[in-house]
């Protein structure tokens, strides 16, 4: 008597047909002597591989929405990027203009509050002057008595070498230099006008 014959498959089985190729004489006893053929597959002797081979499909399913997502986000930053430079660039005008003043805003609260130093403002304006000679520093008059302060706590100071001019025309933390070539303002409104000139020109 032969066994029973098994036939092992890569994939599981969705359907069975057996036909009957056996000659007519064979008898209906030799039939059930000859036993059935059973088909097994590879998932049946091994039922963890299927098991491993759905994991793997969800790791690769979970790893391409990952990359998606990312290339989504990217997209996304990338557009929010263009419209920001976009925005400022039509808007880079009225940008300036606020920042200007809002500068303005915060140094007139520092002049109210005699939160600056006059004696840097005008060393920083006689760097332009390439002489000291009969040199006149017009100041305001709050700003005069601070500068006078300085000359006498100060025998070296660049001060000593001109002559400060009290003029109340002039405003606090301001000066106006005069001297045989020609005059140099040091005021808030140019300094600023410049500053919004600049950022203008900014692309």
């Amino acid at each position: 008597m032969f066994g029973q014959p098994t036939i092992i498959l890569s994939k599981p089985i969705k359907s069975v047909t057996i036909q009957d190729t056996r000659p007519a004489s064979i008898g209906s006893e030799d039939t059930n002597n000859m036993g059935g053929t059973e088909l097994i597959s590879q998932t049946q002797i091994n039922p963890d591989l299927d098991a491993n081979n759905t994991s793997a499909d969800n790791s690769k399913a979970k790893e391409a929405a990952l990359l998606q997502t990312c290339q989504i986000i990217n997209n996304i930053a990338d557009k929010l990027k263009k419209f920001n430079e976009n925005l400022i660039a039509e808007h880079k005008e009225e940008i300036a203009k606020l920042s200007v003043e809002i500068a303005r805003k915060i140094l007139v609260q520092k002049v109210e509050k005699g939160d600056y130093e006059i004696e840097s403002i005008v060393k920083e304006a006689l760097k332009n002057i390439p002489t000291r000679q009969d040199v006149e520093v017009h100041l305001n008059p709050e700003d005069h008595v601070q500068c006078q302060k300085s000359l006498h706590d100060e025998l070296n100071s660049m001060l000593s070498e001109i002559k400060l001019i009290l003029d109340p025309d002039i405003k606090r933390a301001e000066c106006s230099i005069k001297t045989p070539k020609g005059t140099i303002q040091s005021f808030i409104d140019e300094h600023l006008e410049q500053i919004g000139e600049a950022l203008g020109k900014v692309k």
